[in-house]
C-alpha cells in the first residue's frame, strides 16, 4: 500500500517581471495568477539568510522598499532564483512555496509590517539605517 501523496503544487504557465511595478507576475496552470511585489518577495526569501534554520531563526529584513528583480533563472523544473538589486540572490523560490507566499500574501504582508513596527524598523532604507 503506498502512503499519502504529499500535495502537488500548481505549475507556472508563465513567469514574468515588470520592472514599472517591480512586480513578479505568476500564471499557474489551475487557472489563479498572483502578483508578487519584488519587496515581498525579497523579505520572505526562502533562503537561509532569511529564514535560518529554524522558525525562531527568522530575520526581518528591513529598508526594502526600492527593491526589485534583476534577473529570473529557472532551477530545474521545480523553482527560480531571484537575483534581487541588493545582489541577494540565495532563495530557491519552489513552485509551492510561491503558490503557498500568494494566497496568504496579504496575511504575510501585515505580519511583515507589523514585526517591522514592534522593532523600530522601516521599510524606507533611510529610516532603518541603525544611528551611529
Amino acid at each position: 500500500m503506498a502512503g499519502p501523496t504529499a500535495w502537488a503544487a500548481p505549475r507556472p504557465l508563465e513567469i514574468r517581471y515588470e520592472a514599472a511595478t517591480k512586480s513578479l507576475i505568476v500564471a499557474f496552470d489551475d487557472g489563479v495568477t498572483f502578483t508578487y511585489r519584488a519587496e515581498l518577495l525579497r523579505v520572505e526569501s526562502p533562503s537561509a539568510e532569511v529564514q535560518g534554520h529554524s522558525a525562531n531563526e527568522k530575520r526581518i529584513i528591513a529598508g526594502r522598499s526600492h527593491i526589485g528583480i534583476m534577473k529570473v533563472d529557472l532551477v530545474g523544473n521545480y523553482a527560480v532564483r531571484l537575483h534581487f538589486d541588493d545582489l541577494h540572490d540565495t532563495g530557491i523560490f519552489t513552485w509551492r512555496y510561491l503558490y503557498e507566499l500568494g494566497e496568504r500574501q496579504d496575511e504575510i504582508w501585515q505580519t511583515y509590517l507589523t514585526e517591522l513596527e514592534a522593532r523600530g524598523l522601516s521599510r524606507d532604507p533611510k529610516s532603518s539605517i541603525p544611528p551611529d
